[in-house]
């Protein structure tokens, strides 16, 4: 006859040795205080993100910090102007910031012992609340226009993002493109259209007025949409800066 022995359950057995040594109500005690204190932290950042307070440095832990997410303000601005985005603070971001973002902060204050502040995203100016007269970046500042990248989220920009914002870089750019537009509409012009035989001169004369036409319609769009150029606007919170 065998003897057959309950198998022991590890779920059971664990709560055992819990009871022996603690008060479930005492447990419960402090899972709620360690839930209180989560939320106070999560809504004393949450309202940092949202209110925003000047500050142009944090103090970090240098030898916490990965090299990989420290960037200066000229490479953000190299950035910001190559795809035409803005770089602000992140009470002008009118786009969720993932709980993803919270937790790493949470993280980064607790290792350095420290209350991050002074928070900026480098984001298109769409996700921002701009005052007028797709892959936001948060970032704390450390000092001397460096920068902390604490969390990135939401879809990567379009592979020519870069090529199509090209031309509203600079002024230079801008005209460089009007030139180029100018020059190819010039040649698409039938010959003979203006005379039985078109001259050098005459098709620098079509250029010329097809240029002043492309021009003019580029003044009187960028007059009444406010537009500016991208190393105008980087760091503006105008939507018409």
């Amino acid at each position: 006859m065998k003897l057959k022995f309950p198998r022991t359950n590890l779920e059971i057995q664990l709560i055992k040795e819990r009871n022996k040594r603690f008060d479930p109500s005492q447990v419960m005690e402090e899972i709620n205080l360690i839930f209180n204190n989560s939320e106070e932290v999560d809504e004393k950042i949450i309202q940092e993100l949202q209110d925003g307070s000047e500050r142009d440095e944090n103090k970090f832990e240098p030898e916490l910090l990965e090299t990989n997410s420290i960037f200066h303000l000229d490479q953000i601005y190299k950035i910001c102007v190559d795809y035409r985005l803005r770089f602000l603070d992140s009470k002008l971001f009118k786009g969720d910031i993932p709980y993803e973002a919270l937790i790493k902060i949470k993280d980064l204050e607790k290792s350095h012992r420290t209350t991050l502040k002074g928070f900026k995203v480098l984001a298109p100016s769409k996700l921002f609340k701009l005052e007028n007269a797709d892959d936001p970046l948060l970032f704390a500042p450390i000092g001397n226009d460096y920068y902390y990248l604490i969390h990135k989220w939401g879809n990567d920009l379009h592979p020519l993002r870069k090529v199509l914002m090209w031309p509203f870089k600079t002024l230079e750019n801008f005209v460089v493109l009007l030139l180029a537009m100018s020059f190819i509409t010039a040649v698409l012009v039938p010959e003979g259209l203006f005379s039985p035989q078109q001259t050098t001169t005459q098709f620098f004369m079509i250029f010329f007025f097809i240029f002043k036409w492309f021009a003019g319609l580029s003044i009187f769009y960028g007059f009444k949409k406010g537009k500016n150029f991208s190393t105008e606007i980087w760091n503006s919170k105008y939507y018409n800066a």
